[in-house]
């Protein structure tokens, strides 16, 4: 663990505020008819079990106004973690105007050193794990907070979808950026939905994203890549990029323990 955040943490944070306070699509806060049927919303695959209620979550680099106020309102014992304070702070305005208590910590997601060991059940993170130059440090932060048997639902960025150009050539998308490149990635020249504008983003390996997420300690229970491909749509859009390289992929573990101690470690259960 870092003492001192590097540079790209202080990059970011001014970049996320500078999202936040434009109202990027990112920084949105959840809306009324995302608290009609709050986990439906923010759990569409069940894997939480359909209830989190008394459960201590996490919301790990999700500030915005919107993840965290919606488990809050399914009734978790919420906590939301970001570099941002601006991101932070569109989190307690929701909370404030809907009556959910909440707790914000402004922190990296690689140095989690305010909270206790073994303290959370569920730990959401939602994309963002390519903003920091080594995922092992925050595989290693959550496997530390997390009591035994306790879920960890992440989505990151895959490693071709970084790789590859944003722009179209003769209807196709050309890797672009190298698989074992350290360096953060050039900006892009034009806004898009594959790049947040301003960030600094690293591409991580498939060793790094499932690999390293068994060496900390968890067994991966489910692994889905979200749907975006949109056949017959206009060259170049989001959606078609998306028929030919899936943006992310979503994960479910579960921290080893007691319950998982006679599995293999690492043993993805499909």
């Amino acid at each position: 663990m870092n003492e001192k955040p590097p540079e790209n943490h202080w990059h970011n944070r001014a970049a996320w505020d500078r999202l936040a306070r434009m109202q990027d699509r990112l920084a949105k806060p959840a809306r009324d008819e995302d608290f009609n049927n709050p986990l439906a919303n923010v759990d569409a695959m069940g894997w939480l079990g359909g209830n989190v209620r008394g459960k201590r979550l996490l919301c790990l680099a999700a500030g915005g106004g919107r993840q965290g106020p919606i488990y809050a309102a399914a009734g978790a014992e919420v906590t939301v973690v970001d570099l941002s304070p601006a991101m932070l702070e569109l989190d307690r305005e929701v909370a404030q105007e809907r009556q959910l208590k909440i707790r914000t910590v402004e922190a990296s997601m690689d140095n989690l050193s305010m909270l206790d060991n073994a303290y959370f059940d569920v730990v959401i993170h939602p994309v963002s794990t390519c903003y920091v130059s080594d995922v092992r440090p925050v595989y290693q932060e959550v496997a530390r907070i997390m009591v035994a048997g306790g879920v960890y639902v992440s989505q990151h960025k895959q490693p071709a979808s970084l790789q590859s150009d944003i722009e179209p050539h003769q209807g196709s998308y050309r890797i672009k950026h190298g698989y074992y490149k350290k360096d953060p990635l050039p900006a892009e020249s034009r806004p898009n939905l594959i790049r947040e504008d301003g960030t600094l983003e690293y591409v991580h390996r498939w060793e790094e994203l499932i690999g390293a997420m068994c060496a900390s300690g968890f067994v991966i229970e489910a692994l889905t890549e979200p749907m975006h491909a949109k056949q017959n749509s206009q060259t170049g859009t989001f959606g078609h990029r998306s028929t030919m390289i899936a943006p992310y992929v979503r994960m479910k573990a579960r921290k080893m323990g007691a319950e998982t101690s006679g599995k293999s470690k690492g043993l993805i259960l499909g």
